[in-house]
C-alpha cells in the first residue's frame, strides 16, 4: 500500500481503502454506502480492518479474525490503527482498533480485533470433511431486494451494493409469515461484478438478513462479537452463504455461517453473537 490511497476499481475495494499516515496507522472515510437503517454493516467495517492488518503484518491474508463491537460506527472519517504482536514463518498475528470522534471532539474506539494472517496459496490441498454444500434452488428461483416492495429511502444502503439472492424458503419475514427457525441462505456477490476475495469472504459472513426475522423478531440486530475462520481463497463466481441460530435467550442469540465458492467448496465459516431487542 502506498503512502497515498490504493486506487481501485471495485465500489468494495475503492470503500475499503486506506491511506498510510504513519507505520500503523491508517485513515480512512467510512462510506455511507455500506449502511442499513444508518449504521454501518459489521462485515465492511471487518473487510477494512482485515486489509490494514493485511498491510501491517508481512503475511497478507486472513485465517482468523476475530471482532468486538464497541460502538456503533457511522460515515464520515475514521483512523485504524494496528500492532504487530508476533511474526512467525507461516503466521502472522496482529491486532487493529477502529477509532472516530465523537461531537465534542473525544476519541471513541468502535471496533477492536486480533487475527492471525498467513498465506493461503501455501495450503495443502488434502481436505477430509464431513461438510456439504448447502442446498437451495438456483439463483433464478430465489429472490432479492429489488423483487420485494419499494424500499424505504435510505433504509438499506448496502442493498445496492451487493448481489444477493435468497432462498424462499427463508424469505417468510418478508410475507408476514416467518417460519419460526433460525435460518437464512442466500447465493452472493458483489453487484460490480468483483470476484470473491478472502477481504470479500468478511463481508459475506455478515451481509444477509438476520436470522432473527425468520423467528419472528423485526429490527436492528447489532453485532456484539464476530469470528471469521478463512479456508481457502475463492474460486471466482458466485458465492452460497448458510447461517443458522439454534438459540436465542436472556436477549442475545449466536449465528452460524458457512460460505460457499463456485467450486463446492467450504471457503468461510464464521460466528458471531448478536443483540436483539424484545417485545
Amino acid at each position: 500500500m502506498s503512502e497515498a490511497a490504493i486506487a481501485v476499481g471495485s465500489e468494495f475495494d475503492r470503500d475499503t481503502a486506506l491511506t498510510r499516515r504513519a507505520p500503523g496507522v491508517y485513515d480512512i472515510d467510512l462510506s455511507a454506502g455500506w449502511t442499513i437503517l444508518g449504521a454501518v454493516n459489521g462485515g465492511y467495517l471487518l473487510a477494512v480492518l482485515g486489509r490494514a492488518l493485511a498491510d501491517a503484518l508481512p503475511h497478507g491474508d486472513p485465517f482468523t479474525i476475530s471482532a468486538h463491537y464497541l460502538t456503533a460506527s457511522r460515515p464520515g472519517p475514521a483512523v485504524v490503527r494496528t500492532d504487530v504482536v508476533r511474526t512467525g514463518r507461516t503466521l502472522s498475528t496482529g491486532q487493529a482498533s477502529l477509532l472516530q470522534y465523537d461531537e465534542d471532539g473525544t476519541e471513541v474506539e468502535r471496533i477492536r480485533v486480533l487475527a492471525s494472517y498467513g498465506d493461503l496459496d501455501s495450503l495443502p490441498d488434502d481436505v477430509r470433511t464431513a461438510a456439504k454444500p448447502p442446498a437451495f434452488p438456483p439463483m433464478e428461483q430465489c429472490f432479492g431486494p429489488e423483487d420485494g416492495p419499494a424500499p424505504v429511502d435510505g433504509g438499506s444502503a448496502i442493498a445496492d451494493r451487493l448481489m444477493l439472492k435468497l432462498d424462499p424458503s427463508t424469505l417468510g419475514w418478508a410475507l408476514g409469515q416467518p417460519s419460526g427457525k433460525g435460518e437464512m441462505r442466500a447465493w452472493f456477490g458483489l453487484k460490480d461484478g468483483r470476484d470473491p476475495d478472502p477481504l470479500s469472504l468478511l463481508l459475506a459472513v455478515d451481509a444477509l438478513p438476520p436470522t432473527a426475522f425468520e423467528i419472528g423478531l423485526r429490527g436492528w440486530v447489532p453485532t456484539v462479537e464476530l469470528t471469521v475462520h478463512v479456508r481457502c481463497r475463492p474460486a471466482p463466481g458466485p458465492l452460497r452463504v448458510s447461517i443458522t441460530t439454534r438459540n436465542l435467550a436472556g436477549g442475545f442469540l449466536e449465528e452460524d455461517a458457512e460460505v460457499w465458492d463456485s467450486a463446492d467448496r467450504l471457503v468461510a465459516q464464521s460466528r458471531q453473537l448478536a443483540r436483539v431487542r424484545l417485545g
